[in-house]
């Protein structure tokens, strides 16, 4: 019974770290998405005729130092999803990967900035945990209704080209 057990875990681990990405390509291409991320935004704030150039940089910047922190976390899902196989089936994986990633930790770099600019009252754990939990969830549930909009059109773009580069890469 144990022989199993290691057996599965030791596939299980072998997977995991054939599913780690390269360096140069993850650095390459998170720097690459974050360009694009950071325009997706920008392009989407100018539309939307936002006047406010020092809140346009720090929101600018907030998407692109997600989507640069997201890239190789989307890349190893992908990777963890689809290691080989047919093209399209890397490409599903590419479009999930990069699509959860992406708006799962600029999300999360949001809704921590949110905190930093919060007051909360009252001195005991638990109230501050329970304020702390509840400023957490009105910033992502924030991200969710108007942030998610600023992915669009350039990020979507994005998205499509780098799991259409996902699919063709041959590792």
């Amino acid at each position: 019974m144990n022989a199993q057990r290691n057996a599965r875990s030791g596939r299980s681990g072998g997977r995991l770290r054939s599913a780690l990405p390269p360096l140069k390509p993850a650095l390459v291409g998170a720097a690459l998405w974050a360009i694009a991320m950071a325009a997706s935004a920008w392009l989407g704030l100018w539309m939307l005729e936002w006047q406010t150039t020092a809140r346009l940089r720090y929101l600018v910047t907030l998407y692109g130092l997600g989507a640069f922190c997201a890239f190789p976390v989307g890349l190893f899902i992908a990777r963890l999803l689809a290691p080989e196989g047919r093209p399209e089936t890397r490409f599903a994986a590419g479009l999930l990967g990069f699509t959860i990633a992406t708006v799962g930790v600029t999300s999360l770099i949001y809704a921590l900035a949110y905190c930093m600019y919060s007051e909360w009252q009252g001195d005991e754990l638990s109230v501050l945990i329970h304020q702390i939990v509840f400023t957490i969830a009105a910033a992502l549930y924030q991200f969710g209704a108007v942030g998610l909009r600023l992915f669009f059109p350039v990020g979507f773009a994005a998205l499509l080209a780098a799991s259409l580069w996902f699919a063709r890469l041959r590792d």
